[in-house]
């Protein structure tokens, strides 16, 4: 009699099509699971508002700044200008500047200096402590006449993009660094001396379970559904 196969062969078709869905379901993930983003390492630049920080609209040299202003200078490895790169610093102007006097064709400019993380430091070197200072410019000064007076030597490529504050790093010139969008873990412990943390910075999250989780979960299930469909025919 040919009755005792036709089960197992009418079974085949939905298991085979279970097997097919969850294979594609599986390439899927992979294909649309996001890469981390790459960052770049560079000096960037801010103005204080307030007790907030905000990434400049213009560069150090192109800012004349008012007497009074509270400027940023930060070192970090970002993929974005946003507040996980803003100086960590919470002093104002008033601290900063509390042992300069005004002076008639001159201005003070409290500068806040951060060197940034051991994470962020280039291979081999180490970022000097953060440091906060007033610079008394002449009243026509840029940002970047500022630096130069309290944080010599700078450093500029050929397209006038800062590459060095004191002197540090000691080469590189923002390049690229790949799979660095995340926040540095130690943002919150690897505070520099003589700096106070602004605790802007919040930690990145994940709105779902991971893709290697999801890869091996459906892997599991496509081998459960081959598992049952070679003990069918067996059985068959």
């Amino acid at each position: 009699m040919t009755a005792g196969p036709s089960a197992p062969r009418t079974a085949r078709g939905p298991l085979r099509a279970g097997s097919a869905l969850l294979l594609g379901l599986l390439l899927a993930v992979l294909v649309t699971a996001p890469a981390q983003a790459a960052g770049y390492r560079y000096w960037s630049f801010w103005e204080r508002e307030g007790s907030t920080w905000n990434y400049a609209t213009q560069g150090p040299a192109q800012l004349r700044p008012d007497d009074g202003s509270v400027l940023g200078f930060r070192f970090a490895v970002s993929a974005e200008a946003d507040a996980s790169a803003a100086p960590r610093s919470k002093a104002g102007f008033a601290e900063v500047c509390a042992g300069t006097e005004e002076r008639d064709g001159r201005k003070r400019i409290a500068l806040v200096i951060d060197f940034g993380t051991a994470a962020d430091a280039p291979r081999g070197e180490r970022p000097p402590k953060a440091r906060t200072v007033c610079a008394g410019v002449s009243e026509d000064a840029s940002a970047a006449d500022a630096l130069a007076a309290v944080a010599p030597p700078l450093r500029y490529d050929s397209s006038a993009l800062l590459c060095a504050v004191a002197g540090y790093p000691g080469t590189g010139c923002g390049e690229q660094v790949p799979g660095s969008g995340e926040p540095s873990a130690e943002e919150s412990s690897d505070t520099a001396a003589g700096s106070e943390q602004s605790g802007s910075a919040s930690a990145s999250g994940s709105d779902g379970p991971s893709a290697g989780l999801l890869v091996g979960a459906g892997a599991v299930a496509v081998l459960g559904v081959a598992a049952l469909w070679q003990s069918r025919r067996r059985r068959g």
